[in-house]
């Protein structure tokens, strides 16, 4: 590989960076378990004590492991080992080799978030066979991408296995900011039934695609409802809560009323409002809606249905004076407060750890051709790991005060 780090850490995370992106664990594929062999042999390695987990779904497979003293405490890296499709992006380079070059690391996945992955892996073997007085720990995760999906499987296992922390830290790329707080989203696939029939008899027909319609219209009046009831968050691109219909589809020929319609939908709230009452609101207003297509036209075999598909809790870290001072003293730069995009903070934060989001990389380099992390970012994370290790070892961080 051409383009080393300029210390024997910055090479370990190159090495480990290289292994990472030359596993196409792409979240659509029908198995990835080998980047979590990879993982699993390197922590082994250092004398970690792994935990893995198998998903439900089959091809699936997340990691628990920790060093130092046995059960709670210490400090939890979390980090999710899968990555979106490249198909259809025009890459100047091939996207599952590792390019060093300019200053910058490419391949997929570099900055979202197989860099800090890496890092952390990196920081394993440096600490194996030092004497910790708190452990440090790590959760590696699979089908984040999909919404979440993989860390709602492996949390019950946390605290059984390796035991919650004192502080967990999530590397998604954030140029090694702190962001305490990201919006909640859930999805939802809504199916509309109606019924079949020649396009001339339109009007006296239920149309699946206008049911859809009028579903969109509902999603646009609360929208709006939420513009001006919410009490506005600072910090987010937009500061409310939002809908948005993103995937419509449903009839096969113009001249037919279409018996059948799909929508997908998404829900992006804010933490400190929750989900419940504009999920109950939404889903009322469309069962209303049901209700009156079945009335107007006399007909019991139409309907709307409305499954949620994946959701994801909001992050809303009190960042306490102690917990900022710790994390800028082992290297963070400085705090950027909430982010728009979302992460699996808010299922960790829901165990009642203290969770902040801190990683190299920027996040509009996620999902994009050419994605990159500056090798600078890895060196600082890399940094910013090996003073939490030397914390570890003298008993760890001293958050009293924090949430």
């Amino acid at each position: 590989m051409t383009g080393t780090g300029s210390t024997p850490s910055d090479a370990a995370v190159l090495r480990h960076l290289e292994a990472l992106v030359a596993q196409p664990s792409v979240f659509t594929a029908s198995d990835y378990t080998a980047i979590t062999d990879y993982c699993e042999t390197v922590l082994r390695q250092t004398g970690a004590r792994c935990h893995r987990i198998a998903s439900a779904r089959p091809g699936r497979a997340g990691l628990f492991a920790s060093l130092g003293p046995e059960g709670p405490g210490g400090v939890l890296l979390s980090g999710h080992l899968d990555v979106v499709p490249v198909d259809g992006e025009l890459w100047t380079s091939d996207p599952f080799t590792l390019s060093p070059r300019d200053g910058r690391a490419y391949g997929r996945g570099a900055a979202d978030m197989k860099g800090f992955v890496a890092c952390a892996l990196a920081a394993f073997e440096a600490t194996a066979g030092n004497t910790l007085a708190a452990p440090l720990k790590l959760v590696l995760s699979f089908d984040e991408e999909a919404g979440c999906l993989g860390i709602a499987e492996m949390l019950p296992h946390l605290n059984p296995s390796i035991g919650l922390a004192d502080l967990c830290i999530v590397g998604e790329p954030t140029e090694m900011r702190l962001v305490t707080g990201h919006k909640g989203k859930a999805s939802y696939r809504v199916e509309c039934y109606g019924g079949s029939g020649h396009s001339a008899l339109a009007p006296t027909l239920p149309s699946a695609l206008h049911m859809a319609a009028d579903v969109i219209g509902i999603l646009r009046r609360i929208q709006a409802e939420l513009a001006s009831a919410e009490r506005p968050s600072p910090g987010y691109a937009v500061p409310h809560s939002t809908l948005h219909a993103g995937v419509l589809s449903g009839g096969v020929a113009l001249n037919m009323v279409p018996e059948r319609a799909t929508l997908e939908c998404e829900l992006r709230y804010l933490p400190q409002n929750g989900l419940d009452e504009t999920e109950r609101c939404l889903l009322d207003e469309i069962a209303a809606l049901a209700d009156r297509n079945r009335a107007d036209f006399s007909r019991e075999d139409i309907g709307i249905e409305v499954t949620r598909t994946s959701h994801y809790p909001g992050l809303g870290t009190g960042l306490s004076v102690a917990l900022q001072d710790y994390l800028l003293r082992l290297g963070a730069d400085g705090v950027a407060g909430p982010v728009d995009f979302g992460t699996e903070a808010g299922y960790l934060a829901e165990l009642g750890m203290p969770v902040v989001i801190c990683g190299p990389g920027r996040i509009a380099q996620a999902h994009q051709p050419d994605e990159f992390v500056a090798l600078d970012q890895l060196s600082q994370c890399s940094a910013m790991l090996d003073r939490l290790v030397d914390s570890l070892a003298t008993g760890g961080p001293d958050l009293c005060g924090a949430p």
